[in-house]
């Protein structure tokens, strides 16, 4: 049992992203543009693909939609690094943003088939963010993860965006 108990948390160390220390300060100036009125929508579909092949959508999961500022960009490169998923058993435990960067954030909550919506978005460059996870709330480690995307609004869009949360 000690032996499988080593092995485990050597596996975990070794699937760990190499954090950076913050260099970046948050500024209300550079995220401000999320609070203007737009007249973008996006619309989004979250969800993971089990090794299996099953689907598990994103339900119920709360969708954040980020503005991509230097702060955003410095925080989702240590978080992701080069991916576009990262696993629930990677989540950093010290990873408290700035407090002002959930007041510059919009929210919203997926459908129970993985899908949400975001109006009246103003034009602007956006992390579009959530976690799809699965398993037992009191396990050990859950499976799944968190996923992102980038996505650019004109404000000239005439058609909604649409936006694939798979971490693909």
């Amino acid at each position: 049992m000690k032996v499988r108990v080593i092995i485990c948390v050597a596996l975990a160390l070794s699937a760990c992203v190499e954090r950076k220390p913050a260099t970046v300060a948050f500024s209300v100036e550079e995220a401000a543009f999320i609070k203007k009125p737009g007249t973008t929508t996006i619309t989004g579909h979250a969800f993971r693909t089990k090794p299996n092949g099953a689907v598990v959508n994103a339900a119920g999961e709360v969708v954040r939609l980020v503005p991509a500022t230097a702060y955003a960009r410095e925080r989702f490169a240590n978080l992701y690094g080069k991916r576009r998923y990262v696993p629930h058993r990677d989540y950093p435990r010290d990873n408290t943003p700035d407090p002002a960067y959930g007041e510059y954030t919009r929210t919203t909550k997926a459908e129970s088939n993985g899908r949400f919506i975001f109006q009246n978005v103003a034009a602007g460059a956006y992390f579009v963010t959530t976690q799809v996870i699965w398993g037992d709330e009191d396990a050990f480690s859950r499976e799944g993860g968190s996923v992102y995307d980038s996505v650019t609004v004109t404000g000239r869009e005439t058609e909604p965006l649409h936006v694939i949360l798979s971490g693909n």
